[in-house]
């Protein structure tokens, strides 16, 4: 391996070691906005801010662009739905009801789930070690729902936010999925993000609007815009060019063991920066995720071929 090769890989493995942390930022500047800003205003103020930062990406590849909208506008229009309505607005809409720790463990969850969804729609075929994860990963939810008492499943009494995040990790999966599909790949990574943020700005608009006719809370303090400006340029530019850097340089399925991180990182960051308390129920339920999510995703031939397995 040259040295300016070597020098790239070391490179990528530091981005990739800072990207879940990036990725976990999202909820807690969220949670800390949430009470000052509507949610779909914060959501909408978020993505056409990263839609117009990504703007000349979609300018440079202009003609590629115009025939992928004429192609592909419901596709589009679903990725912006499930990726910045629902995984935008409607999370922070459940922040406002339940904590970032709950929030950030169920919704670290949704790489299990893409296993589910394509062994029911895409046939898929599930190994034992899958089928094991995504049981392990979803008794972790549980024990989260549950707030480790089983008696509230004989109650019903649920968090209503946390329930709102089990549909977003669902969206996720569904948009991860969707994501990968053959005619967007016509298109660069950024140059696609930014077309989603920009549907997403769109579909989010008139939902904004109502809140604004409501009365309901606009950014008006330095806290608020300072988190705005954190969520964009850390939970959403870093973020997301950060992954894809180090897909490229590491490919796919080494880039994806760093996005483990994402449940210490976001409860750590919770704790720290927002107070909240480390429950029995969540200790249980980080370790049983971890483990689902673990046995279920992690590539042990790829380990194996490097030597460490």
């Amino acid at each position: 391996m040259s040295a300016s090769r070597s020098g790239r890989t070391r490179l990528a493995i530091l981005v990739m070691v800072v990207t879940p942390l990036f990725f976990s930022s999202n909820l807690i500047f969220g949670r800390g906005v949430i009470d000052e800003v509507a949610p779909f205003t914060l959501a909408l103020v978020r993505w056409t801010a990263v839609a117009l930062v990504l703007a000349p990406f979609m300018l440079w590849e202009w003609p590629t662009v115009r025939a992928l909208l004429a192609e592909n506008t419901r596709r589009l229009l679903l990725l912006a739905f499930l990726g910045m309505w629902v995984c935008g607005a409607i999370v922070y809409l459940a922040l406002g009801m339940t904590s970032a720790t709950n929030g950030t463990l169920i919704y670290t969850t949704s790489p299990v789930i893409i296993i589910v969804i394509e062994a029911l729609f895409f046939r898929r075929r599930i190994g034992w070690r899958e089928a094991a994860g995504a049981l392990i990963a979803f008794a972790g939810v549980a024990t989260i729902l549950l707030r480790g008492d089983p008696a509230a499943l004989v109650a019903l009494d649920f968090n209503f936010g946390d329930l709102l995040f089990v549909g977003a990790a669902i969206a996720w999966a569904a948009y991860s999925i969707l994501y990968r599909s053959g005619p967007l790949r016509a298109v660069s990574n950024m140059t696609l993000f930014a077309l989603v943020a920009a549907a997403g700005a769109l579909l989010l608009l008139p939902f904004a609007a109502v809140e604004r006719s409501l009365g309901l809370p606009l950014p008006t303090t330095p806290a608020a815009w300072s988190g705005i400006a954190g969520i964009v340029f850390f939970a959403s530019l870093l973020a997301f060019s950060g992954f894809q850097f180090g897909v490229r340089e590491l490919g796919a399925p080494l880039a994806g063991l760093f996005m483990y991180l994402m449940p210490p990182y976001g409860v750590g960051l919770a704790v720290l920066f927002l107070g909240e308390r480390l429950e029995a129920f969540h200790v249980a339920g980080i370790a049983l995720v971890m483990a689902g999510i673990i046995l279920a995703t992690l590539p042990i031939g790829l380990l194996r071929r490097r030597g460490r397995v």
